[in-house]
């Protein structure tokens, strides 16, 4: 469609070889801000291990970022549990995505595509493992509820460097947390499914950037030169949603971040387009089982 502009996950996908139906499509980011850094030089100046094995089998890193800065696309060599200590970081992987807030981390075993967004200043603690001490044996991403000790030993070690020393608090600290990861289960948060039709993922795009959005399928549809019943299909089969309910969970997931970050229901409900606080209230109770700062609360308290 004329001045319509692809996606910086359309350009992932097309990295790594999922069908573009639209090659001529300029290239634009999904999130507003700045690029920290291209790839080359982040994973020369940020990890410079990347390349070699750790000098630990574990060590982590804290890094602070500003809000709408990111880590673009990349993938480790060995396993990463990623957790804002403050602030929201969204989790981007080619099937999915999540928004997590201090009480929620996300393990990223060896070679999985991902990129970081900083939703609020955020400071971010990443651990790294080298394969042979993995705290899981899952095979695909998932969600885990950081406790407060899990949380205090993280960030112990990312204050002490990749080359700690033996006998040093931080050699204490990495057994404990290894063992404290083991006994932690998965939770059932599936964050945002991801599309791999490169349509659908422009208008994932779009409402993700601006979830107040009202334009239909059939809008889209005139946009591709296609049907709004095609792309209804199309997101059935990939993702067994309607494109009500796939819209619900963005309008949810981007309702749990701005409530993270300290909004009030009243604000939260306008940005997500809702004409009064309580029909926002009704949706997402009906999503989540629960009101909004119950939600919230379960959360932390459950971390």
């Amino acid at each position: 469609m004329s001045g319509h502009k692809s996606s910086g996950l359309l350009k992932h996908q097309a990295d790594i070889g999922y069908r573009i139906f639209d090659k001529t499509l300029p290239i634009r980011d999904i999130a507003s801000g700045r690029l920290i850094l291209g790839m080359k030089d982040f994973l020369l100046k940020r990890y410079p291990t990347e390349r070699v094995p750790l000098p630990r089998d574990v060590i982590a890193s804290l890094f602070d970022y500003r809000h709408g800065e990111r880590v673009t696309w990349h993938q480790h060599k060995r396993g990463q549990l990623v957790f804002a200590v403050q602030g929201v970081v969204r989790v981007l992987t080619p099937a999915r995505t999540w928004a997590l807030p201090p009480s929620r981390a996300v393990w990223l075993p060896s070679d999985v595509d991902h990129e970081l967004h900083a939703v609020g200043e955020m400071q971010l603690c990443s651990v790294y493992f080298e394969p042979r001490v993995f705290p899981w044996s899952w095979h695909q991403p998932a969600v885990i509820a950081v406790s407060p000790l899990m949380r205090e030993l993280a960030i112990a070690l990312g204050g002490a460097g990749e080359r700690y020393a033996e006998g040093s608090r931080a050699a204490l600290c990495a057994p404990l947390l290894l063992k404290v990861l083991k006994e932690t289960p998965a939770l059932a948060e599936p964050g945002v499914p991801l599309p791999r039709d490169a349509r659908l993922l422009q208008i994932c795009e779009h409402m993700m950037s601006d979830p107040a959005s009202e334009l239909t399928l059939d809008f889209w549809g005139e946009q591709f030169e296609t049907s709004g019943r095609t792309l209804a299909r199309y997101l059935n089969a990939e993702k067994g949603l309607t494109f009500g309910a796939w819209r619900q969970q963005i309008r949810v997931a981007e309702a749990i971040t701005l409530l993270t970050l300290g909004q009030p229901v009243t604000q939260v409900s306008k940005k997500l387009g809702y004409r009064s606080a309580s029909a926002f209230i009704v949706m997402f109770r009906q999503a989540t089982g629960e009101p909004p700062q119950r939600y919230l609360a379960s959360r932390t308290s459950a971390s």
